[in-house]
């Protein structure tokens, strides 16, 4: 079984800020985008600067996922797997 599996954003700077809250943010397109991230399978939680997926997640949906992010340059300069 493999380890927990992540993907890490940095968020723009209004965004980055302790008070932005990176992907938690209180803005309407972010809600958005949450849950548009909830409806992948596999994903666990959302934190401001990271979301967590099951271990045992297809490596495709990581990847769909990541690519999905780096898409939203309105609120993310940067995704990485972890």
């Amino acid at each position: 079984m493999a380890g927990p599996r992540a993907i890490r954003v940095r968020c723009r700077g209004e965004f980055a800020t302790p008070e932005g809250q990176g992907l938690l943010t209180a803005d309407p397109r972010a809600r958005t985008l949450r849950r548009v991230l909830v409806s992948y399978p596999d994903v666990r939680h959302i934190l401001p600067d990271r979301i967590s997926l099951e271990p045992t997640a297809d490596p495709k949906t990581l990847e769909a996922v990541a690519r999905f992010l780096e898409r939203q340059q309105w609120l993310v300069t940067s995704v990485a797997v972890e």
